[in-house]
Formats: C-alpha cells, sequence, structure tokens
C-alpha cells in the first residue's frame, strides 16, 4: 500500500499535464508574431473592365507591417498603398483617374487595418487563413475580409488574394462617358512577400 498511493499522485499529475497539453496552446503558438511586407516585391494589380476593352494597372505598397497570434485570432498592423502611384500606362487616364476618381493629392494612401485574423497558420508550411479589418479607400473607411493563401518558408512568407472593389457604391465619382461605359467594380490581385518573426525578435 505504501507505494500504491505515490504511483497514483504520480498517474494523476501525468494525466493533468497531457490534459493541460491538449487544451493550451504551445509556446509557439501563444507567441504573437510579426509579418513585415517587401513592399519592392509585393504586387498590387488591378483590372477595370469597359466597353471595349478591360483596363489594367498596379499600384505600389508603400509599407505593411500585420501583428497576430496564432493562438487568439487577435491581429492589428497597418498596410498603406501609395493612392499616387497608380498607373495604367496612359497618361490622360491616369490624369483623370488621380485627379477626379481617386483625388489622390487629397487622399494620397489607401490602407487595410487587419482585426481579426481565422484558420489555423502553420510556421512553417501552407495555410489557409482569413483576415478581417478595415478598408480605407477616398477618406472612408469599409468593413473587409480577405481570404489568403499563405506559404511559410523558414522566415519567407508569402501570400496572395482577389478583392472586389465596388468603387462608385463607395462613393467615387463615376468615370463612364456618353461613349465608353466601365465597370462600377474593380477587381484587385495582390501577391505579397514579407518576413515573419516572432515579436520581441
Amino acid at each position: 500500500m505504501n507505494g500504491y498511493k505515490p504511483r497514483l499522485l504520480m498517474s494523476g499529475w501525468l494525466c493533468s499535464g497531457l490534459l493541460l497539453a491538449a487544451l493550451g496552446p504551445s509556446p509557439l503558438q501563444a507567441q504573437e508574431m510579426t509579418v513585415e511586407l517587401d513592399p519592392a516585391n509585393t504586387r498590387i494589380e488591378f483590372t477595370l473592365g469597359a466597353t471595349l476593352h478591360s483596363v489594367h494597372g498596379t499600384f505600389a505598397l508603400k509599407s505593411g507591417t500585420i501583428h497576430f497570434n496564432p493562438s487568439t485570432g487577435s491581429a492589428s498592423g497597418l498596410v498603406v498603398v501609395d493612392a499616387s502611384s497608380g498607373d495604367t500606362g496612359n497618361k490622360g487616364r491616369d490624369h483623370k483617374m488621380h485627379q477626379e476618381i481617386l483625388e489622390s493629392q487629397r487622399y494620397p494612401e489607401i490602407t487595410f487595418t487587419p482585426g481579426k485574423m481565422s484558420g489555423k497558420v502553420e510556421l512553417p508550411g501552407d495555410s489557409n487563413v482569413k483576415v478581417d479589418g478595415i478598408f480605407r479607400l477616398h477618406g472612408t473607411d469599409h468593413p473587409m475580409t480577405l481570404t489568403l493563401p499563405v506559404q511559410v518558408k523558414g522566415n519567407n512568407l508569402s501570400a496572395r488574394t482577389h478583392v472586389t472593389i465596388p468603387y462608385i457604391a463607395w462613393g467615387l465619382k463615376n468615370p463612364s462617358t456618353f461613349l465608353l461605359h466601365v465597370s462600377d467594380q474593380v477587381e484587385v490581385d495582390i501577391s505579397a512577400v514579407g518576413r515573419v518573426a516572432e515579436q520581441g525578435r
């Protein structure tokens, strides 16, 4: 009987440890992570349908920092796009876009502020996550959810997403004319590259 009680206590501690391991996040999972996007290697491309042909163009990423906790799903940070960098390859069209539609001198930045992330992030590995946040365009905030396939190799991260922006419904000027009709929404494809690290390192 003398050896039975210690064995019973040890079994209880072992079961408790296994239960905590199953229910609680690991140190890596609980650690908040930071992603720093690389503006030079991030591509932002847009397509606007028109009567005769679609208009294609690009924007430049100015900066991007995203903090997230894989355990809680919390997210924060800011992604900033240079509104004045919009380029379709046609000077006259671009002048009208910046002067009359985007008013990029008045609203020089387009931003996305993440607030919540859902989906398991594999570090390293391939993941599919959703990020809820606020998209700010032309001085107005709009709720937006981004669906992103993400790949992490070492400290390197790549992600891509597609966004449909109903810019006219959001209050921007309709650039259509009597002879030329354009779509009331813009299709945007983003291929982002960055580095991921534990905060504090």
